[in-house]
């Protein structure tokens, strides 16, 4: 019986153990983008124009776009390998430009004050954790609930009419 349930549960947890990536990956991306529509974009892509991004603007409203669009796409695991590809180079771009010179750790707690914790200049952990989860999420599909499925299971239904 030992064994049957773990081949059972082996066959399962594959398929079912990326959602909670899909879903918390997406919701981030959703979660930046909303951000930066709600600081203001113009903050942003200030922020980009001091870093020297060329085409600041155009730029600054894609990477809003994308983590918007592409969030979505991957919490509902729609075209998540073609959404995977600007999202990781969002991830990049910010890695180097912003990130890098701080060292690897995202959380800096500096001190703890009357009015709460101080971090300093967030690291380039987290980027590397997002890129590991989209990775992860390519490599082994959207796993169950994923849009992405409904449309291959239709293509392969309309190929077995035929």
């Amino acid at each position: 019986m030992g064994s049957i349930m773990r081949g059972s549960r082996a066959a399962l947890l594959p398929s079912w153990s990326v959602l909670p990536l899909r879903i918390v990956i997406g919701y981030g991306f959703i979660a930046h983008g909303y951000a930066k529509v709600m600081n203001g974009p113009e903050r942003f892509i200030a922020t980009l124009n001091a870093l020297h991004v060329p085409a600041p603007s155009i730029m600054g409203w894609l990477t809003i776009v994308f983590e918007l669009l592409g969030g979505v796409a991957i919490l509902a695991g729609a075209f998540v390998t073609l959404a995977s590809i600007p999202l990781a180079i969002i991830l990049l771009v910010a890695m180097f430009t912003v990130h890098l010179p701080y060292g690897f750790s995202s959380i800096k707690l500096r001190a703890v004050t009357a009015v709460g914790p101080q971090f300093g200049p967030p690291g380039y952990e987290t980027n590397l954790l997002y890129l590991a989860c989209l990775a992860t999420l390519v490599v082994s599909g959207p796993g169950p609930l994923a849009l992405d499925n409904r449309v291959g299971q239709r293509v392969d239904d309309r190929a077995q009419r035929r």
